[in-house]
């Protein structure tokens, strides 16, 4: 549930370290903080994955059985009694997403090849806590959810906790909510206020703990509200602390922005470090291109696929950013998708699934633990050109694994690219086209060869040579 506005990061680079020598103030104005990054050499280009545009799509608000908004909805109203939309009949709004729901929301998606984020709010609007039980339904009926959650929507959708309970704060050290019933203890309001790093790192731990109890994977989080819209740098290393600590994680990402103007939407790669050493480390910001168009996060503004996509196929926001070769990222709440058993939303999100396939051809849908990952590789792969008499040889030294990392390389004539990754020589076969394109293969284009391979952490040596 987005309250609030949505601040942008600074994009990276040499504007970025600039800000770290402006004072905190302006670094808090400018919220980027994005570390090391390596020399640009001109020596090739980063293209997107298999040379197409990521798609994801990423749900907030859900969890478990559990309808957020029935439940949400009059806790926000006693913060907030004079605001319309917390004055709704939530007493109408079902008390459950069904699994029936969600198990054909999971197979539609699985049947279509649609990826992305699906949250699990540990706690909901403190109903009751997901790895012990949640009263109004039986445990068996909480075990089966979670088992349903595990089988259909984890081999295809990251999970990220949407904090602790999604309303009220929880007091770590007892589980409980705070007794003072105001926005400074709400998650989605004041309670980010000021907060250091660790202090949110904290509470983000805390809830990355329910997870890993309940056997769910997680490499990031996704924010409520206006959680940590204050404190965005410290949101970022926060994030980044809480993940590595609980899961281990090697690039933790975050959903915080969605921007729907002309600003940029591509990842933001933040407090890169270590780029050369045995342990390197950043955490990435992704960021939506579209609000809430499916069904509102409380069910009761029904949206248009034409906000997306038109009929027509020509227009759209997501037109707009597929065709400057962003990362097209749609957000969604789930009690809108399911749309109190009217399923608006998931009706409108099919559509414009079905009206982006059949305009475009080089779309390719992918986690954003996947796209974090890709943009970490894109951003922090260093790339030296060695001239060569009859062609260009490049090395690469990559702090992070990427599958499908896809480069454009200059080239003449009839050259031809040898790969040697790890140390040893990698087979590449000539793809017939650029769309034909995957890992362990090229493709020639004008002046340039297009090179897909899954690139190794460490050093490799591309040779693009003539024959």
């Amino acid at each position: 549930m987005w309250h609030g506005t949505r601040r942008d990061f600074l994009r990276t680079g040499a504007a970025g370290l600039a800000a770290c020598a402006l004072g905190a103030e302006a670094i808090e104005a400018l919220a980027q903080l994005p570390g090391e990054r390596p020399p640009k050499t001109g020596a090739a280009r980063v293209l997107n994955p298999l040379g197409r545009v990521p798609l994801s799509f990423i749900i907030d608000d859900s969890t478990c059985l559990v309808n957020l908004a029935h439940f949400a909805m009059p806790q926000f109203a006693e913060v907030w009694p004079n605001r319309k939309e917390y004055q709704k009949p939530w007493r109408q709004m079902p008390r459950e997403i069904p699994d029936a729901f969600v198990r054909k929301f999971a197979g539609w998606c699985r049947e279509h090849g649609v990826k992305g984020k699906y949250s699990i709010v540990p706690y909901p609007a403190c109903v009751g806590w997901l790895d012990r039980d949640l009263p109004g339904w039986s445990h068996r009926e909480l075990l089966d959810s979670l088992e349903l959650v595990r089988r259909e929507i984890v081999p295809d959708w990251d999970i990220h906790p949407e904090m602790v309970s999604h309303t009220w704060v929880i007091d770590t050290k007892t589980g409980r909510p705070y007794e003072e019933r105001t926005a400074r203890f709400m998650e989605n309001w004041d309670w980010t206020t000021g907060k250091s790093a660790d202090q949110l790192a904290d509470y983000m731990a805390y809830a990355l703990r329910i997870l890993k109890n309940l056997g769910l994977p997680c490499e990031g989080i996704t924010t409520p509200g206006g959680f940590a819209s204050g404190v965005l740098p410290e949101l970022a290393e926060g994030t980044l602390q809480a993940c590595r600590d609980v899961y281990q994680t090697e690039i933790p990402h975050y959903f915080r922005h969605a921007f729907t103007d002309a600003r940029s939407v591509a990842p933001r790669v933040e407090y890169a470090f270590g780029l050369d050493g045995p342990s390197p480390r950043c955490v990435v910001s992704i960021v939506a291109c579209t609000d809430d168009w499916f069904g509102g996060w409380d069910a009761t503004s029904p949206g248009s696929a034409d906000r997306l996509i038109t009929a027509d196929l020509k227009k759209g926001r997501m037109v707009e950013v597929i065709d400057r070769g962003e990362p097209a990222i749609m957000a969604c709440h789930w009690p809108g998708i399911y749309y109190n058993g009217q399923e608006v939303g998931f009706r409108v999100f099919q559509e414009a699934v079905r009206r982006l396939h059949a305009r475009y051809d080089r779309l390719i849908w992918m986690t954003l633990s996947e796209i974090a990952r890709y943009w970490a590789a894109k951003e922090l792969t260093r790339i030296e050109k060695v001239s060569e008499p009859r062609g260009n040889s490049l090395t690469l030294h990559a702090p992070f694994a990427c599958p499908r990392f896809t480069l454009a390389v200059a080239a003449r004539g009839n050259a031809v690219p040898k790969l040697t990754a790890a140390g040893k020589p990698q087979a590449l076969a000539e793809a017939a086209g650029p769309l034909d394109l995957k890992p362990g293969t090229w493709t020639r284009g004008k002046e340039e060869v297009i090179v897909c391979f899954d690139l190794p952490k460490g050093r490799s040596q591309l040779e693009v040579a003539e024959s």
